[in-house]
């Protein structure tokens, strides 16, 4: 009994550093990178509390490994987009102004009644109130509505991202029409030299850029684009 308490109490300090150390995601929230790992240490842990034949560092070694195994992916996925692009995937629009995606629903593997479970859950029962539905990486949807008003001068915007951790998005300022040098030369008047400088640059259907730059003030600038196509 005094050993399998002991096993528990050291398991358990092992395991809450290990997950301070992956992060506070709450479960919802989890990459699938990470709630794999997650879901392994779960069983592993298990083992040596459970079987006193089973060496004490036969559960211990596994959690580390895993362990070290997250920080290092998540720290290359941190330094590369394809990287991480390839762990977590991609936000989907599943809905627009024309209405709703069926080819992204094809790629996400989800059909209508899973959409419309997500739309009500977003707190949405119309979907002709919605404007933009996306499906993030971790499953969750983030719903973006049309204007109360529909004389209202601003319409619904969904932003656009240009540059993310200091590289473009390339296909997004091809949707946009722009080219990196329109960018850059909007960005420059605020001291910033290149797009290595940018942490994150979104751009809005009304030509408004926001850029937050990894030294410095986030800021506006205006661009001259010909309407939002996207």
């Amino acid at each position: 009994m005094l050993v399998v308490f002991i096993k528990s109490v050291v398991i358990f300090v092992i395991v809450f550093l290990c997950i301070r150390l992956m992060g506070k995601r709450q479960i919802g929230e989890m990459q699938p990178m990470e709630l794999v790992i997650t879901l392994i240490i779960a069983e592993i842990v298990c083992i040596p509390i459970n079987d006193p034949y089973i060496p004490f560092y036969s559960g211990i070694v596994p959690i580390i490994t895993l362990t070290f195994l997250h920080v290092l992916l998540s720290f290359i996925a941190r330094k590369s987009q394809k990287v991480r692009r390839l762990l977590s995937g991609k936000p989907m629009l599943v809905m627009n102004k024309d209405g709703i995606i069926y080819e992204n629903l094809k790629k996400l593997n989800i059909n209508m009644n899973d959409l419309i479970e997500s739309i009500r859950t977003s707190g949405y029962v119309d979907l002709n109130e919605i404007e933009y539905a996306i499906i993030e990486t971790n499953g969750n949807m983030c719903v973006i509505e049309k204007p109360k008003d529909p004389t209202q001068a601003s319409p619904a915007y969904l932003p656009l991202a240009l540059v993310v951790d200091g590289v473009w998005q390339k296909e997004n300022l091809a949707l946009a029409g722009l080219s990196t040098d329109a960018v850059l030369k909007a960005v420059r008047s605020f001291g910033v030299k290149n797009e290595k400088e940018i942490l994150y640059g979104d751009l809005r259907q009304d030509g408004t850029l926001y850029a937050s730059p990894k030294v410095g003030k986030c800021f506006t600038a205006k661009l001259k684009i010909k309407g939002g196509a996207w």
